[in-house]
């Protein structure tokens, strides 16, 4: 059995990942099949009576045009899950391409890679996010935009910190002294060891990007209607908090559940490939 294996095998016999693995697999078959599903349709305004409370008909109720809540978080989920994760994936990419030249090129390279991630973690998220959003104008683009810079610099960071220990084994000076090609030390010999923290860190990012996305949606510089995402959902449902609590309850309680569920698939990943975890 491949080291591989043995980690997905004992990353499977952890009840928290198991349960986190279950919750996110449950979201996503149910946002991807929910067109099929007896639940009415996200923009399908008179499903059901305006702020109608949950009932067989409508689950989690209906909003102020009648619109079916259930189909709406779905929707939601996503909306949210996707564009983190393509932002994420874009982000993690690059990052780790650029932590492991730059490490591994030139002490001068790497001084400078390091100044840009300290000056992307100078900005608040939100902060970025509005000004991000002054240029491109609010929409899908903007947000996969702020997730992508707002993840770019830990991702730098921590690819960074495996390279420069990666770096001084024998085995990759041995490939240096032997005149092997720069490329095929870094994807070679370089990548397939510091693969399992980008992983690790990629997870991690994907749930910050799930809040990054949520706070910006809910504060109107997000995905714009009408497209749901379950932050425009928590915004959407904060003016009727008092009488029609449900349409907060709903998109808020998907969302922690998802972003939780996340982190603890990044925990249960990390003790496994983490020595220091491994005590």
């Amino acid at each position: 059995m491949t080291r591989r294996n043995r980690l997905l095998a004992s990353l499977m016999s952890d009840r928290l990942t198991q349960i986190a693995l279950a919750a996110l697999i449950v979201l996503l078959v149910l946002s991807l099949v929910s067109p099929l599903l007896p639940i009415g349709r996200p923009d399908q305004v008179g499903y059901g009576p305006r702020l109608g409370a949950p009932t067989w008909h409508a689950l989690f109720g209906t909003d102020n045009l009648g619109r079916p809540i259930l189909a709406r978080v779905l929707q939601g989920v996503q909306t949210t899950i996707l564009l983190s994760t393509c932002a994420v994936l874009i982000s993690g990419l690059l990052g780790a391409l650029a932590a492991m030249v730059t490490a591994y090129l030139h002490p001068m390279a790497d001084e400078m890679a390091s100044r840009l991630a300290d000056i992307l973690f100078s900005f608040p998220p939100i902060l970025l996010g509005i000004l991000v959003v002054a240029v491109l104008s609010p929409g899908a683009v903007s947000v996969m935009v702020v997730i992508s810079l707002i993840t770019f610099p830990t991702m730098l960071r921590v690819v960074r910190a495996s390279t420069l220990a990666i770096m001084r084994r024998d085995f990759v000076v041995s490939a240096e002294i032997a005149g092997v090609s720069f490329a095929k030390r870094i994807f070679v010999h370089i990548l397939p060891n510091v693969a399992d923290a980008i992983i690790v860190q990629m997870i991690y990012s994907i749930s910050l990007g799930m809040l990054v996305e949520s706070g910006m949606s809910f504060l109107g510089i997000g995905v714009q209607p009408p497209i749901a995402s379950l932050g425009a959902l928590l915004r959407d449902g904060v003016s009727y908090l008092e009488i029609a609590p449900w349409l907060t309850f709903a998109p808020g309680l998907t969302l922690a559940v998802a972003i939780m569920a996340t982190n603890l698939l990044g925990d249960g990943l990390r003790r496994l490939i983490d020595p220091v975890e491994q005590g």
